[in-house]
Formats: C-alpha cells, sequence, structure tokens
C-alpha cells in the first residue's frame, strides 16, 4: 500500500484521538509548528490535515487552527434563546476555591496558597533580568523557541543538578509550563485510562485532580508521619497488583514537610526497578532545605531510567513564572511526542530569565535569603500554633518547603471551626482535599511562605482561640 509523507504526523494524531489523550475541541499543533517538528513541507502538512478532515478527525476553523472533531458533528441547528446552563462539578470547584488565593483585598489572612508571597519573591532581581533578556535578545523574543525547550537553558539545568550529584542528561530533558504540565506528560506518557498507580497520601489536591482527569485507579500508600512514604506497605501492594506508577515527593512532602531518607528512597528504588514500575518524583521543594544541605532526588541514584523527575520555579522564584521541566528517563520519547501535542513551548522571555539566573549564581543567592525566611517563618508557626490552638492539637516541624501538616483533636467540629475563621478572613486548606477517601477530616495545612505581619499573627492568634 502506498505510503504518504504526512503519514509521520498524522498516524500520531490519530493514536492520541483514538487513545482519548486529545479530546474534542483540543487545538493540534500549527501548520508551521508541525513543518519544523518533522522537517516536512508546508504543503505536506497541510495535505496530512486534509486527509484528517476527510476521515472526520479534525475540523478546521478559518484564522484560529485545527481542531478535534466532535464525535459525530451534527447540522448546525437554529440556536434557542434559553441556553442549557453550564454543567459544573461542584467537588472540584470547591477544592479549587479552598487552594488558591481569593485576593478580595488586604482583609484576608490566606494560609491555604502554596506558593510564595509577594514580598518574598526576588521582585527586582526578576524584572531587573527580564528587562536585560528583553534588551539583548529583542525580536529573536517574539519567534517560536523549540517545542522541548531551549537547548540553552536545558544544559544549564543539568549543569546545575550535576552542582548537586544529579544526572540529567539534556537530550531527555522538556521544559514544560509548570509542575502539574510535567506531571501530566509523565502520567500520560507510562499510563492509559483504567491503569492503577500508586500515589503517597496525604497528597495535593492538584495531583489527584490530574489523576482523576487521566481515569486512572490509585492505591494510597500512606506518609508515616515519622519517615513518610510506607516503602513495605508499598511493597505489599505491588505483591498484589500491577501497578504502573507511583507518584511521590520525597524532599518535604506537601502537605507534611516530611524529607525521605536515602535509605528509603535506595528501597523504592529497588522495588521498582524489580517490578519495572515508573516512579514519578516531583522534586518542587528539594531546593528549600533549611539547613545548607540540599537533599538528593531519587534520581540521583537511578541508573535504569525508570525515575522521572520534574520540577518548576513558581515555588522558589515567583508563581508568575510558568516553567518547570521533567526529566523523562527512557520515557523520552513518548513524553516528548505529548509535550509537543499540547502546544507552543514556554514563554522565550521566561526561558532566557531562569538560565540567566541559574547561570549569574543570582538564583543561588536569592534561595540562601529566601531559606533563611522560610526556617524563621516555620519556627513561628510553630510557635503560634503551639500557644494558641487547642492542647491536644499535634504538628509536624518541617525541615525544609514551606507547608505544615496539622491534626486537631478528635472533638473538634472542623466544619464549625473553618466557618468562623472564614468569617475573620483566616484561610487553611482543610485535611479533606489530600485524598480521594476524605480520611484527613481532622487536619489541615498551613502555608508559611509570606511574611508575618503585625495582622497575620493576630488573624492566626485568633484562629487558635476559635478551635478551643
Amino acid at each position: 500500500m502506498k505510503s504518504f509523507k504526512y503519514e509521520i504526523f498524522t498516524s500520531f494524531i490519530e493514536k492520541n484521538i483514538s487513545e482519548g489523550i486529545y479530546m474534542p475541541g483540543h487545538k493540534l499543533p500549527s501548520v508551521r509548528e508541525v513543518k519544523d517538528k518533522y522537517q516536512i513541507s508546508i504543503s505536506t502538512v497541510q495535505s496530512g490535515y486534509e486527509y484528517l478532515m476527510i476521515r472526520g478527525l479534525v475540523i478546521s476553523i478559518p484564522k484560529s487552527g485545527y481542531f478535534v472533531a466532535t464525535a459525530t458533528e451534527k447540522k448546525q441547528e437554529k440556536i434557542s434563546s434559553r441556553r442549557k446552563p453550564v454543567v459544573r462539578d461542584p467537588l472540584f470547584k470547591n477544592n479549587l476555591l479552598l487552594t488558591t488565593s481569593l485576593r478580595s483585598g488586604r482583609q484576608l489572612s490566606e494560609f491555604n496558597v502554596a506558593a510564595p508571597g509577594d514580598l518574598l519573591v526576588p521582585q527586582k532581581l526578576l524584572l531587573r533580568t527580564m528587562q536585560q533578556v528583553i534588551r539583548e535578545e529583542g525580536a529573536s523574543l517574539l519567534r517560536y523557541y523549540p517545542a522541548n525547550g531551549s537547548s540553552d537553558l536545558r544544559k544549564t539545568i543539568s549543569g546545575y543538578a550535576a552542582g548537586y550529584q544529579t544526572v540529567l542528561p539534556p537530550e531527555e530533558l522538556l521544559i514544560t509550563d509548570g509542575a502539574l504540565q510535567s506531571l501530566y506528560i509523565a502520567l500520560s506518557s507510562v499510563c492509559t485510562a483504567g491503569d492503577v498507580i500508586a500515589v503517597e497520601s496525604p497528597c495535593v489536591f492538584s495531583v489527584l485532580e490530574i489523576i482523576r482527569v487521566l481515569h486512572l485507579r490509585v492505591i494510597e500508600i500512606p506518609a508515616d508521619t515519622q519517615s513518610g512514604f510506607d516503602v513495605d506497605f508499598f511493597r505489599k501492594a505491588c505483591e498484589k497488583n500491577t501497578i504502573k506508577a507511583v507518584l511521590l515527593t520525597p524532599n518535604f512532602h506537601n502537605p507534611t514537610g516530611i524529607l525521605l531518607s536515602d535509605e528509603k528512597k535506595k528501597d523504592l528504588l529497588r522495588i521498582i526497578q524489580h517490578e519495572g514500575i515508573a516512579l514519578i518524583e516531583n522534586d518542587i521543594y528539594g531546593d528549600l532545605s533549611f539547613t545548607n544541605k540540599r537533599p538528593l532526588p531519587v534520581k540521583a541514584f537511578d541508573e535504569s531510567g525508570l525515575v522521572m523527575t520534574y520540577s518548576s520555579y513558581s515555588k522558589t522564584l515567583a508563581p508568575g513564572i510558568r516553567l518547570g521541566w521533567l526529566s523523562a528517563g527512557r520515557f523520552m520519547e513518548r513524553a516528548e511526542q505529548i509535550r509537543f501535542s499540547l502546544g507552543s513551548s514556554v514563554s522565550p522571555v521566561y526561558q532566557e530569565t531562569v538560565d540567566r539566573l541559574l547561570k549569574t549564581n543570582s538564583y543561588d543567592r536569592h534561595l540562601r535569603h529566601f531559606r533563611k525566611q522560610l526556617a524563621k517563618n516555620a519556627h513561628l508557626t510553630v510557635r503560634l500554633l503551639s500557644e494558641n490552638f487547642p492542647k491536644d492539637t499535634t504538628l509536624l516541624t518541617p525541615s525544609g518547603g514551606y507547608n505544615l501538616w496539622v491534626r486537631m483533636p478528635d472533638q473538634i467540629n472542623m466544619e464549625g471551626f473553618y466557618r468562623q475563621c472564614n468569617k475573620i478572613g483566616v484561610r487553611f486548606t482543610p485535611g479533606y482535599t489530600f485524598s480521594f477517601s476524605g480520611i484527613f477530616s481532622n487536619y489541615f495545612r498551613i502555608v508559611f511562605s509570606d511574611n508575618y505581619t503585625t495582622q497575620r499573627i493576630e488573624a492566626l492568634r485568633l484562629a487558635g482561640q476559635l478551635a478551643g
């Protein structure tokens, strides 16, 4: 049977549509992006898209591009003046509200947003570096960058990782729109709908939501309050289940702040290598140790390629810097295809800015100051909670990151507590958002990544009095 040049990319698109990775309405790469990616002519790309349109898989919208068609395209009907209401998932909407900033004024004392506060963001450094980048790079910043990211930035990140004894080959790195996109790519590279994965519990809501969107089944692995991820529990789970991947944050886990020991990291690595399971680790808090020693990721011990590590700079620089990376190991081929399918690369300004900060040691200087401030905030938070919350309140003192996990006494009515806190403008993240099973109902997470003003200190004291 005669083959066509355009099949080099149309077969990939057809596969992703059939597997449900590309959903109806998903925007497909532009003609120019496909041309540059596969080194084929514009006419070949156009012929390929025409073939997909004939098959009813793709539609073309003038001046907008190509999109995945709906399952059955119906003839347009007259638009009714009465539109059906938009259906939303109330649980998702509620959990999203509980983990994001309302930004509705200075009266709020928000301890629920896992991002550096405005006063801890290195604003002058970032703005000055961005201005230098724009002045020196000029119009080149207006062009497409490679879908997998700037080669210079990937080399720089690789070199930076070598400083903490971790090998991240530049050719195995993908620059992403942030940590969540990295996780989405990693999971999509090794799993399909219905597969079983293991995930640490408690687990942050945003990760649980990606798992839900990908229609994966979950085994929750408890995180021990002293030593973190329960490796023995995971080993037993592997004996009874076919697990495709395991997700965890070994360095300063969110929300507990626990640091997994190197011994446990190696034990975990031996299990996944024996079972052939992909390990997807989030190292987003790895740079935020309160000591001078940067903990090693699991990736540092891996020679099998089964470990995929990801991180971003939204937790260490600024939440608006939407730039992350994924080291995909042996799954790079599939990961690169999925990254390309998700659209154009990260803003060139962000890529050049982060590249420059890492090369000039400006990032390290900022980290030293940031870590000291976080350590002070952590100790102050522990003291305020110990002095003002009920006697039997227990908490884990973190050694890095900026999350603290608090367990309230069983007799406390948590719904009533949150209502009273809301009245005085204090917001925590309820524990039930950290599990599909809702088992952490008497817990909450408090984030200490913003400066403590007199108002915030008083607000925390008042919240403790409401609980008691």
